[in-house]
């Protein structure tokens, strides 16, 4: 699978921009603060419809304008699509597969797959647990389209679950009764552990598929430094109880939440399920955040972004192999880690690089170059 055309409407810096694209590597160049991110970011967006740097969708719209649009050519062996997205800060974003009628947002998942390395991963290492649950998440629905549904419904019930909590907490502050407001708890405690339960079976599977893979990419960047390691850390228990069949993970986090209800009462929020657990990353037998250093999470971080990859590769399927970017990834490596990681990368069938200047661009990955400056993009 390969993005043969990109096309932007006042998606961040750019008005509109047209930028044709071929097999294998391509390469923008170009100051920072011209734009080469914000053409990957709108491939990465039709991947995931988020994108790697900021949480909303707000500042992908060009100042000025109440929209954008991101629209790609992508072909899949001897079949070619178009997809566009429609990206509506405050309303809801829309979506089209070649110019049909309107679609709805998460169908055009799997049309576009990617994996992306960008300075920001290293927050996969050392950042917060959600920084983990994303990678995971983003990974599964890449693997599984229809899991875009799966953590829609969890994220409502989520939060209706939690306005219900909320009410009651402040109905009992001031003294109220909240036992009409909980009638229906048990009812979403059901929703919660039915879709939470799909996640987690979800999580799990690819955890044990992705580990091996972490550790042999890991060995490839850092020889001797590993072995790498995942520990799920669950906030129902599951792992300590052995759950791993879906039947098996709703019956835990049922059983969890009926547990913590006069916690949750009290403190107004849903205190057990996918939303609060997180991935123990090892490096050796020490935990890799806080113990490793600089040059060893920046490895372990390509090392999963590496391990995501392959996996997707290995699966194939009808979303074929992934596109792979490299944002700005060269500048941030000691030279030998640059040159394992571009050998490793070279042989992707699609390959989108962005530097500063050329000779951030190993010499390994030969390929189309455009030159990115003042909301221009120009093939070389």
């Amino acid at each position: 699978m390969y993005v043969a055309h990109l096309s932007l409407a006042d998606f961040r810096s750019y008005a509109r921009v047209e930028v044709p694209l071929d097999p294998g590597v391509t390469a923008f160049v170009g100051p920072n603060g011209q734009g080469k991110t914000n053409l990957v970011e709108a491939v990465g967006y039709l991947a995931t419809l988020g994108s790697h740097r900021v949480a909303s969708d707000a500042p992908l719209v060009r100042l000025g304008a109440d929209r954008a649009v991101v629209r790609a050519s992508v072909v899949h062996g001897d079949r070619q699509q178009l997809v566009e997205l429609e990206i509506n800060p405050g309303k809801a974003n829309r979506a089209r597969i070649n110019r049909s009628s309107q679609v709805r947002p998460r169908d055009v998942l799997g049309i576009v797959r990617t994996v992306l390395f960008a300075p920001e991963d290293l927050a996969l290492v050392k950042g917060d647990p959600g920084e983990r649950r994303r990678f995971l998440d983003e990974l599964i629905t890449a693997r599984s389209p229809r899991m875009a549904g799966v953590r829609q419904d969890y994220d409502r019930v989520l939060k209706q679950r939690n306005t219900l909590l909320k009410s009651a907490a402040l109905a009992r502050r001031h003294g109220g009764r909240s036992g009409a407001d909980l009638s229906t708890l048990d009812v979403w405690d059901q929703h919660l552990a039915r879709s939470g339960a799909e996640l987690l079976a979800q999580r799990l599977d690819l955890i044990a598929s992705l580990q091996p893979l972490a550790d042999k990419a890991y060995e490839r960047l850092a020889p001797g430094g590993g072995p790498v390691g995942f520990e799920y850390r669950g906030s129902a228990g599951e792992a300590d109880q052995g759950a791993t069949t879906r039947e098996e993970l709703y019956e835990v986090l049922l059983a969890a939440l009926a547990e913590v209800r006069g916690q949750e009462i009290e403190r107004g929020v849903t205190l057990v399920g996918p939303h609060r657990d997180d991935l123990l990353l090892t490096l050796g037998r020490m935990p890799a955040k806080g113990y490793a250093s600089h040059g060893e999470s920046w490895s372990y971080a390509l090392a999963l972004r590496l391990a995501s990859y392959d996996l997707l590769r290995a699966e194939g399927g009808a979303g074929g192999e992934p596109v792979l970017i490299l944002d700005d990834v060269f500048a941030e490596l000691d030279a030998t880690r640059r040159d394992r990681l571009a050998e490793l990368v070279a042989p992707g069938e699609q390959v989108l690089v962005t530097a500063a200047v050329d000779d951030d661009v190993p010499g390994v990955l030969a390929g189309g170059r455009f030159t990115v400056a003042e909301g221009t993009v120009q093939r070389r």
